[in-house]
């Protein structure tokens, strides 16, 4: 039997799940489609050794669109901020890192004039209206604001911070000023890690009726009809739905919806960049060095910090929870032997002898962090991708023009449940 169902969802991630459980408020029957063997994607958490072990690391932004949108839909966010503060590192030396009022008036990294132009330059960064900058790339931009060297290079590591892009001279000035105004309202650090969010929309859209189907890959999405579409599996099963919503990544997309001979997407897609990065992720029984607790690189993408210290990730609340990261530059050649020794170093200065104190550890050399490089003028082609196909509905990380991360992978879900929902009443009417 074929089966049929009003919405497919192609991806049982954040985006998936949201869309489903706005979704369930209406009569329509909606199946969640995931190729993995669970559901999560890349808000998946891994239990290690009883320690709680996200993919890298991750903070839901206090004053982000995802968390607003998670709480009216009656998610429970547990967890607590970290605090301004930590050591940035410039060629080997450490010095506070000048993001709170004392450490700014502290700190060895910079001179009395480019304290006063740090502070001029935050300050600009709060009262800018980011529609301004459009057609700025960040680097342009930056250079725009200082004159000074180093509070550039300030500029680029707060950059990384929030939006974990590693490509000031490509990255849309828009997007990385807006995501720094969100940053600026701090960050949560999630009690359990991220799989608390992702087991509550799975909950509440079984609850709803949602059916998920795990381990199913799709491999062709073909509109066949009007309000139409089949869905070829990889097993060769066929799936009907009247609207789908995919989530998956561009190119997955792009290999789905291309037929034989028929290579016209191609551009379109091949021109998205994806986000990478390579993480270390730790549990120790004990920090050599309990007061470090964040740092970044100012001359080296680096990140360190200790997730633990404000959220509850271990069975044992004794035990500390870190993750070590550096952020990729688009095409960057990776050779992982060469990444995993940068990480153990950069951990080295900061936690000197924590080998001995191993639970648990992981690497991941070149993991996606979003499917999208944000760069000036995806607006354009984004929105005119989203209505190529009618009743096919894009969401994910990358599928939203102006947020990025958990953020536009939420807000991309809840807009395209709206937008679905819209044509439908519309549709309606018009019988």
């Amino acid at each position: 039997m074929t089966q049929k169902w009003d919405v497919v969802i192609v991806g049982g991630g954040l985006a998936g799940y949201v869309a489903a459980n706005l979704l369930s408020r209406t009569n329509l029957s909606i199946l969640i489609l995931e190729k993995g063997k669970s559901v999560g994607g890349r808000a998946r958490t891994n239990k290690m050794n009883n320690q709680y072990l996200n993919l890298g690391p991750h903070a839901l932004n206090n004053k982000g669109i995802a968390k607003s949108i998670l709480e009216e839909l009656g998610i429970t966010l547990n967890g607590k901020s970290p605090k301004l503060g930590g050591i940035l590192i410039e060629n080997n030396i450490e010095y506070a890192a000048p993001f709170s009022p004392l450490d700014l008036f502290t700190t060895k990294l910079l001179n009395w004039k480019e304290r006063l132009e740090w502070i001029s330059v935050l300050l600009k960064i709060m009262k800018i209206n980011p529609e301004k900058l459009a057609n700025q790339t960040f680097q342009h931009w930056a250079k725009d604001v200082t004159q000074s060297k180093k509070v550039e290079s300030l500029l680029y590591t707060l950059g990384r911070l929030a939006t974990y892009c590693h490509a000031p001279e490509l990255v849309s000035a828009k997007l990385v000023v807006s995501n720094l105004q969100i940053a600026m309202g701090g960050v949560l650090y999630l009690d359990g890690g991220w799989q608390m969010i992702v087991d509550q929309l799975h909950n509440k859209a079984i609850v709803s009726g949602v059916q998920v189907q795990s381990q199913t890959l799709v491999k062709k999405i073909k509109p066949i009809e009007q309000d139409q579409f089949k869905l070829i599996l990889s097993t060769n099963e066929e799936i009907l739905g009247k609207y789908v919503i995919c989530t998956t990544g561009p190119h997955e997309l792009n290999e789905m919806l291309i037929e034989e001979g028929n290579h016209e997407q191609d551009s379109v897609y091949d021109q998205i960049t994806p986000v990478k990065g390579a993480t270390l992720d730790i549990a120790l029984t004990q920090l050599p060095n309990p007061k470090i607790l964040f740092a970044m690189g100012i001359s080296e993408p680096l990140y360190y910090s200790v997730h633990s210290h404000y959220a509850r990730l271990s069975d044992d609340t004794t035990s500390a929870v870190l993750h070590v990261f550096k952020y990729h530059h688009p095409g960057e050649h990776i050779d992982e032997a060469s990444v995993k020794t940068e990480l153990e170093q950069f951990l080295d200065k900061l936690q000197p002898g924590w080998q001995q104190y191993v639970i648990t550890k992981r690497f991941l050399p070149n993991i996606t962090v979003n499917q999208r490089l944000p760069q000036s003028g995806d607006e354009r082609w984004l929105n005119r991708l989203k209505t190529k196909i009618p009743g096919l509905y894009l969401a994910g990380d990358w599928a939203s023009p102006n947020s990025i991360l958990a953020d536009g992978a939420v807000s991309s879900g809840k807009d395209a449940a709206e937008d679905l929902i819209l044509y439908e009443k519309r549709k309606n009417s018009a019988n």
